[in-house]
């Protein structure tokens, strides 16, 4: 069972804090479930981008108060379902971490998709990146929900 979500990036202030709000949100009557996320060279500390935050709230969700913060083994330890936003970060995350194999997935595994990184790119790549989070989001919910 599904109980822990950890989406990664790199820096944890663009792609993973908004398919992290999008997770929680569409799992919100499942309590049992917890989602987080975290960067491989994470920007500790620092909010979500400034177009993140934007269009998060145009959908009503507020993500003002993440934080970033790095992925650490206890972070891994913790997590059931690793959802990494390029396979660059699967492999990265498989080679420091063997146990964690069978456990990273691509947020796009299901439609074969990577999301490209939007950091410091004018708001439309953060729409586009936002958009494939939200396809992949569905995919995922229908397997952690069944």
């Amino acid at each position: 069972m599904i109980r822990h979500i950890l989406v990664v990036c790199v820096g944890n202030i663009c792609r993973s804090p908004m398919a992290e709000a999008l997770l929680r949100h569409e799992l919100r009557g499942q309590e049992e479930v917890t989602v987080e996320s975290a960067g491989l060279g994470a920007l500790v500390g620092e909010p979500a981008s400034e177009h993140s935050v934007a269009l998060m709230q145009e959908r009503g969700i507020d993500i003002t108060a993440h934080r970033a913060q790095q992925l650490t083994p206890d972070l891994i330890k913790k997590a059931d379902l690793i959802l990494v936003m390029e396979s660059g970060h699967k492999k990265a995350i498989e080679i420091n971490e063997p146990e964690t194999r069978g456990k990273v997935f691509r947020f796009g595994e299901w439609l074969d998709r990577e999301i490209a990184d939007p950091y410091r790119k004018p708001r439309q790549a953060f729409e586009n990146a936002l958009a494939e989070i939200d396809e992949c989001v569905s995919s995922w919910v229908e397997r952690i929900e069944a």
